[in-house]
Formats: C-alpha cells, sequence, structure tokens
C-alpha cells in the first residue's frame, strides 16, 4: 500500500522522526518521497548522475557509463528524475552518492526495522517501497499526464511515443505533488 500524504507530513517528516536511522539510509528514504525512485536505484546512484547544479536539479537512473554496470529492472527505468522539496534537500547532503548502501542489500532491512521500531509504519504492510506508491498515488490524484507519469516511474507507455518530456516538463508535473 502507499503511505497517505498525511502520514507522510505528519509522522515520517515529523521534527525528530527520523533522526536515529543511520544519515545516507535517511536520505535515501527522504528522496524516494518526491522521486518514486526505486530504494536501490537512489542507493546506487553514481555522482555524475546527480545532477544538483543543472537549473532543474535531477537525478538520472542509468546504466550509461556505470563502471559495474548494474541492470536496471527494465529498459524503461532508464529516466531523468526532477529533485524537489525533502528530496532535493536530502541528496543536497550526499552530492556524491550513498557509498554505504551501493550494492548492499542491507538498506531495506534497516530502514524498514526502524519503521517498524519507531512505529512508523501506516499499517503492518508499508514499508519503505511504499513510499514509490505514494509518489505515483499522488501524480494520479493530481491527474498528471500518463505518459509523464510513466516516464517518472521507468513504465512501459503503451501508447505511441512522439518525442520525449524533457526535464522542465517533468519537473513542472512533479512539483505540483512535491512535498
Amino acid at each position: 500500500p502507499q503511505f497517505s500524504t498525511e502520514w507522510i507530513k505528519t509522522r515520517l517528516l515529523a521534527d525528530g522522526a527520523l533522526d536515529g536511522l543511520e544519515e545516507q539510509a535517511r536520505a535515501i528514504l527522504l528522496t524516494m518521497i518526491n522521486t518514486g525512485a526505486r530504494p536501490s536505484e537512489i542507493a546506487n546512484l553514481m555522482p555524475d548522475h546527480i545532477r544538483l547544479d543543472h537549473h532543474h536539479p535531477h537525478i538520472i537512473i542509468t546504466t550509461d557509463n556505470r563502471e559495474d554496470q548494474r541492470e536496471l529492472k527494465s529498459k524503461n527505468s532508464d529516466r531523468k528524475i526532477p529533485l524537489l522539496g525533502v528530496s532535493l534537500k536530502a541528496m543536497q547532503t550526499f552530492p556524491n552518492g550513498f557509498p554505504l548502501y551501493h550494492d548492499n542489500p542491507t538498506l531495506s532491512d534497516i530502514t524498514n526495522r526502524y519503521l517498524t521500531q519507531n512505529n512508523l509504519r501506516e499499517t503492518p504492510q508499508h514499508t519503505a517501497y511504499s513510499l514509490r506508491h505514494s509518489f505515483e498515488e499522488r501524480l494520479r490524484r493530481a491527474k498528471i499526464d500518463d505518459r509523464i507519469r510513466a516516464e517518472l516511474f521507468g513504465h512501459t507507455y503503451h501508447r505511441e511515443k512522439y518525442g520525449e518530456p524533457s526535464i522542465e516538463e517533468l519537473t513542472e508535473s512533479a512539483q505540483a505533488i512535491a512535498i
């Protein structure tokens, strides 16, 4: 299930709620809120795929120019995602990425254990990954175009594609729901 926007704002982002979570894991969790990116996609970002100095700050999820050539879930997963709100602030804290969690499978366990121990799961079924679902639900409720949503999520778009949405268009759409 997705976290409700109210839960994110009042519980996950409450003062001190995430202070006990290891700082890189916390930043990855916060980055998920406004990007909808998978935790592993964020954890494995290379420094040259973090564009904080761009007019529209963003991250690039790709295998291009990766020294380890980590495979993405699908060819559609190769994408640019704007950084806004708490997600931008989190990435500014780690402008070179997250070396502690690069190809480290413990991230989900650490994050989900912290959420459980601190009563930060909206229901027992909620996990850190639920933030990805929350991002999509917020986009859907804001009536963001299906093509833009597919681009942001790395999903297959099931209609004919004409051109690619620009980072400016993606940013404008994501800004409508940023926390």
